[in-house]
């Protein structure tokens, strides 16, 4: 019998990995006999828009034109991150437990991200978290990704679940299309970096503290 299925975001939503991207930026900039150019917190929701943000605002700081050193740059980005992946990055509080809680109510959880697979799985692992989970989807997993809603369904049928019992936990837009297209309410947390007014995104839920999302996802769905 399928399950109902919980679906998370990873990056400012499971856990902060801002501070690990932001210093594999800087690992580009310095190779480019640069400064570091990006510095948390400051910098910290640019980081969770991607590498190629966080690439693209360096340049523009110090007043680089050829935006076509984005895309040399973002294979670099790339490995730097995966040299060193874990070394600042952890869970927000309660997050691990939360998800542990909603499996032992009778939930099948997974992970719908924009990091690349491969990298989504080495950092889980870097984590201690991989066996926490049901399933990961990535942005490369399918050729589509993020707001199709075709990597949320996939994450759901991954793990087994209920494709009319399904919710997205998220932290941006991005998430917050990805339900909409997809049909399935969405809640929004509101203490990543990637900060903003997500109560203006309307999404079904604010998540404030992760003690408080079991109770949520039962009153979305059941």
């Amino acid at each position: 019998m399928l399950k109902p299925c919980v679906v998370f975001d990873l990056d400012g939503t499971l856990a902060d990995t801002s501070g690990d991207l932001l210093k594999a930026a800087n690992a580009c900039f310095r190779g480019l006999g640069l400064d570091d150019l990006l510095h948390a917190p400051a910098d910290s929701g640019i980081a969770l828009r991607g590498g190629r943000a966080m690439l693209a605002t360096g340049f523009e700081r110090v007043g680089w034109q050829d935006m076509a050193e984005v895309d040399r740059q973002y294979p670099v980005l790339l490995q730097a991150y995966a040299t060193d992946i874990a070394t600042l990055t952890e869970f927000y509080p309660g997050a691990l437990a939360a998800v542990a809680n909603l499996r032992q109510a009778g939930y099948v959880v997974s992970i719908c991200t924009n990091k690349p697979e491969g990298l989504a799985v080495q950092l889980m692992a870097a984590l201690g978290a991989t066996e926490a989970f049901d399933a990961l989807v990535g942005a490369d997993t399918l050729p589509v990704r993020k707001p199709d809603p075709a990597p949320l369904w996939e994450a759901v049928d991954r793990a087994g679940g209920d494709r009319g019992r399904v919710c997205l936990i998220g932290d941006t837009l991005t998430d917050r299309t990805t339900a909409a297209n997809a049909d399935v309410p969405s809640v929004l947390v509101t203490f990543g970096p990637g900060g903003g007014d997500m109560a203006a995104l309307d999404p079904a839920a604010l998540l404030h503290d992760f003690a408080d999302l079991p109770k949520l996802v039962a009153q979305l769905i059941g």
